[in-house]
C-alpha cells in the first residue's frame, strides 16, 4: 500500500540520519562528553536526528536487503566518524604543539588530570585541550558543524555518498595539516628556548661558579609563557580557519 511504502521510506530514512549523526556525536571531542552518561549520549542524537527532519533525504530504495540496509548504514557512520575525526584534527594540532612546548620548556614535570581521558597530562596539553573548546563553542563553530551535518545530506546522499573518495582523501590531508599547524605552532616558542640555552651555556662557560642549572627550568617556563602570551591574540584565528575547513568540507 502507499501508505506504508512511504512510512518505510520514513523509517529508513531516520535510522540512516541516526547513523550519521550518531558517527559525529561519538567523536566530536568535548571535554567529558565521552565520560558522560550513555544515555544522554543517545537522547542528543536522537534529538538532533529529529532536528534535521527537514533533510532528511530519501532512501535509494524502499524496500532494502538486510545486507543491503547494513551497507547503508556502515557507509552513513563512517560518514560521520569521518566529519568527528577532522574537527579532532583540529584540536589536536594544538594539543600537540603544546605537548611538544611542555616537554621542552619543563613543564612535563608538572602534570594534571586530562578530563576526556583520565590520564596524566602536562599542564599545558590540559590548557591547549580546555581552551580549544571553549573556542570551538565561543565561535560558534558548533553551529557551523550542524550546518555542515545538514548541507552533507543534500550534497551526499545517505547511502549512495562513497563514490566521492575525494572528501574522504581531502581529511587525510588534514592529518598532514595537524602536524603542520603543530609545528608552526611551537617552533617559534622552541627557537627561543633553543637561543636561551645557548645564552646560558655561554654564560656559564664564561662565569664557571655561575650555578645555572637551577635557573634554566624556571628561565625557559617564564619564556615560554611570555611567548604564548603574546601569541594569544593570533590563535583563534588560526583555529578558526583550521576548524572551518574541517566543517565546510562535507558540505561543499
Amino acid at each position: 500500500m502507499p501508505g506504508d511504502a512511504a512510512l518505510a521510506s520514513l523509517l529508513w530514512s531516520f535510522v540512516l540520519v541516526l547513523a550519521r549523526v550518531s558517527g559525529v556525536v561519538a567523536l566530536v571531542p568535548v571535554p567529558g562528553w565521552r565520560k558522560g552518561p550513555d544515555v544522554a549520549r543517545i537522547v542528543f542524537s536522537l534529538a538532533l536526528t529529529a532536528a534535521l527532519f527537514p533533510v532528511w533525504p530519501a532512501p535509494p530504495k524502499v524496500s532494502p536487503g538486510i545486507c543491503e540496509l547494513t551497507g547503508w548504514i556502515l557507509a552513513e557512520c563512517f560518514f560521520g566518524l569521518l566529519l568527528g575525526i577532522g574537527v579532532g584534527f583540529v584540536m589536536e594540532g594544538f594539543t600537540l604543539a603544546m605537548q611538544i612546548l611542555g616537554l621542552q620548556a619543563g613543564y612535563a614535570y608538572a602534570s594534571t588530570i586530562d578530563p576526556s581521558s583520565d590520564a596524566d597530562s602536562s599542564v599545558l596539553q590540559v590548557i591547549a585541550q580546555l581552551g580549544t573548546s571553549l573556542l570551538f563553542f565561543s565561535l560558534r563553530l558548533d553551529a557551523e558543524l550542524l550546518r555542515s551535518l545538514a548541507a552533507s545530506f543534500e550534497k551526499h546522499p545517505a547511502g549512495v555518498w562513497l563514490g566521492d573518495w575525494g572528501k574522504a582523501a581531502s581529511l587525510v590531508a588534514l592529518g598532514a595539516d595537524m602536524w603542520k599547524t603543530a609545528f608552526r605552532l611551537a617552533l617559534p616558542v622552541l627557537a627561543l628556548l633553543v637561543m636561551l640555552d645557548v645564552c646560558l651555556a655561554l654564560l656559564g662557560r664564561v662565569q664557571a661558579q655561575l650555578q645555572l642549572l637551577t635557573l634554566a627550568f624556571p628561565a625557559k617556563m617564564l619564556v615560554t609563557l611570555v611567548t604564548l602570551a603574546a601569541l594569544a591574540g593570533v590563535l583563534p584565528a588560526v583555529f578558526r580557519q583550521q576548524a572551518e575547513g574541517v566543517v565546510l568540507l562535507w558540505a561543499k
